[in-house]
């Protein structure tokens, strides 16, 4: 079960890494930081608890909360961040499962970058471009404070209750695999 668990964990933060790549690492940072029985980051992790880095992770959320509300700033971002967001899944992945069970430190970062790397794609190549289109622009705000609230609401979450996480992380994939499979009804038959 402490698997399980663990795993829930690392996925739950490397796909609010997709959303917010600095959420889930200041989270987990703060989380050790303050609460070391919860969570105790094994090294070289060790070190986003370390008060400079959540302080450096702090002016980094801040930048990218406020470069993601700015409209056609938020889209250079995205840019920016297609690297970025899929290296913060990877590391909270592997911070995440190297606390609770011995998963390979790179099969963890490859999981992590893949996860993180899906979540983003998504959010940059397909959702907002489809606001941006629908709303002439005035949807990004309220959809990027949205993204925002879920990416921290899950990277707390995916520490503290990882049950949650996972079980709301299988019925979105089997959602979208769903809507996928339908989708392609459709076109079969058109």
């Amino acid at each position: 079960m402490e698997l399980l668990l663990g795993i829930f964990s690392a996925f739950g933060l490397s796909a609010s890494a997709g959303l917010n790549a600095y959420i889930p690492l200041l989270v987990v940072g703060v989380i050790a930081h303050y609460f070391p029985a919860t969570l105790n980051l094994a090294k070289p992790f060790d070190l986003l608890a370390n008060p400079w880095i959540l302080i450096l992770l702090g002016v980094l959320v801040i930048i990218e909360m406020v470069a993601d509300k700015v409209p056609a700033v938020n889209h250079v971002n995205d840019l920016i961040q297609t690297i970025v967001r899929p290296v913060a899944g990877a590391i909270a992945f592997a911070a995440s499962a190297n606390v609770i069970t011995d998963v390979n430190p790179i099969l963890a970062l490859a999981c992590g970058l893949l996860v993180a790397g899906s979540v983003h794609t998504v959010k940059a190549a397909a959702v907002r471009p489809a606001v941006t289109a629908a709303t002439g622009g005035a949807g990004n705000l309220p959809v990027s404070i949205a993204e925002d609230i879920i990416a921290t609401i899950t990277s707390i979450l995916a520490i503290l209750i990882p049950v949650i996480v996972g079980t709301l992380l299988i019925i979105v994939l089997a959602l979208v695999l769903w809507w996928l499979w339908r989708r392609s009804q459709k076109s079969q038959t058109a």
